[in-house]
């Protein structure tokens, strides 16, 4: 009996953070969106708005032969971008790179989520700021969001050093964004999304706060500023990505 009640059972729509919480959601829920801001799921909306097929995959040398396997082009980290290899994590790479009918797209947080729980049968949607308000007029009009069709909407988050789940401001925002836009289904929220919603009330500039959260400074010290102007623009884009056989395309 306890453990079911990780499961926020009696809800329309849930919240949980990392890995283990896509698990436990993915267990009971007839959908999840997973949402890591910076940068896979945005990386993800920029691709497959351009016509690109991603294929999640966890962080790992492991990826190029899978693309070979697969036919598909791997994707390399931020600062491995050459001339011939312009695909990346970066979506500022991705808007600009050569189109690929299909891409890996490997990361250690979001790809990593969705590459498991796509095992599990469960569609698997990718949600940003770019695209949360679409995300969600999607999960309603497809009829999610009641308690016997609930939706789990996962925030990423990234890792400390002895690899646990660091909660992110970024993500935490995505979510709320996209749960926003679920406040009024007919399951109602359970009390962990309706505590992620609130976030929103608090913050009144969200791309301010996400330049300014730890994961935005690291990405611009880093020289990728227009990684993070890309990932903070809220509601531009029409693109539900869904993860279908493996493989996010558009959602008709």
């Amino acid at each position: 009996m306890v453990g079911t009640v990780y499961a926020q059972p009696g809800s329309g729509a849930r919240f949980d953070w990392g890995l283990g919480g896509a698990a436990e959601l993915g267990r009971v829920c007839a959908a999840l969106v997973v949402v890591d801001v910076l940068s896979f799921t945005t990386a993800v909306e920029v691709a497959v708005s351009r016509g690109i097929r991603v294929h999640p995959f966890p962080w790992g040398a492991q990826a190029a032969e899978y693309a070979r396997r697969v036919g598909a082009v791997a994707a390399v980290g931020r600062g491995a971008v050459t001339p011939e290899q312009p695909w990346s994590l970066s979506p500022a790479a991705l808007r600009t790179a050569p189109v690929v009918p299909d891409l890996v797209l490997p990361s250690p947080n979001g790809s990593a989520i969705c590459a498991a729980a796509s095992a599990t049968g469960v569609p698997v949607v990718a949600a940003c700021l770019r695209n949360a308000p679409a995300v969600a007029r999607w999960l309603v009009n497809q009829g999610y969001g009641t308690a016997q069709a609930p939706v789990g909407v996962v925030a990423a988050g990234e890792r400390w050093p002895d690899g646990t789940v660091r909660p992110g401001v970024e993500d935490h925002l995505g979510a709320s964004l996209v749960l926003d836009g679920l406040a009024t289904v007919p399951g109602g929220l359970s009390v962990e999304a309706a505590v992620a919603l609130a976030a929103l009330s608090g913050v009144p500039d969200l791309p301010a706060a996400i330049r300014g959260c730890v994961s935005g400074r690291e990405l611009i010290y880093r020289g990728f500023e227009s990684d993070v102007e890309i990932a903070v623009q809220i509601g531009v884009s029409n693109v539900v990505p869904l993860l279908r056989d493996g493989v996010f395309a558009a959602a008709a």
